[in-house]
């Protein structure tokens, strides 16, 4: 689930744990961007598509974590703007 997705320096896994519980993330491997509400759903994308936020990550994780957000949005009937 989590292949693609480098660990990243700047992030402690623990912390989105402690903040969230074991919940899904779109990015499993430093626990970012939960995906387990429709609220969360909409705050991941819309911090996903903040450029510095984005910036953190290569173009192939910017894009399985968007995938991810959209498959977890279609779960919960949300509808999400267009990329931006």
């Amino acid at each position: 689930m989590s292949a693609g997705i480098d660990r990243r320096d700047d992030v402690n896994p623990k912390e989105g744990e402690r903040r969230y519980g074991d919940v899904a993330f779109a990015d499993p491997v430093n626990n970012k961007y939960p995906i387990d509400t429709e609220e969360h759903v909409r705050a991941a994308w819309s911090y996903i598509n903040r450029e510095g936020n984005a910036a953190k990550y290569d173009a192939d994780e910017v894009r399985t974590i968007k995938d991810r957000i959209k498959r977890a949005a279609n779960k919960f009937g949300v509808e999400i703007e267009s990329e931006h």
